[in-house]
């Protein structure tokens, strides 16, 4: 009896510390993926963002022009 209470003394502990890294290490990459999917979304929008931009140039160079030839 005595050194199965020396082995759970022992033992448990040791689990608990091996848990808490488990746990800190499996957190630390779903923070990673999570930010990885973020900086893709990020990317994607800024993207959409430059296309609208462009478009809104292509239409105002399209304006600035029929207003010379009225001139």
């Amino acid at each position: 009896m005595q050194a199965d209470i020396y082995l759970l003394t022992i033992g448990l502990p040791l689990a608990t510390v091996l848990i808490v890294f488990g746990m800190r290490y499996g957190a630390r990459v779903a923070q990673a993926n999570a930010q990885a999917k973020a900086s893709l979304q990020t990317s994607v929008a800024q993207q959409e963002v430059l296309d609208s931009l462009a478009e809104i140039r292509t239409r105002l160079a399209v304006v600035e022009k029929i207003l010379k030839d009225v001139e």
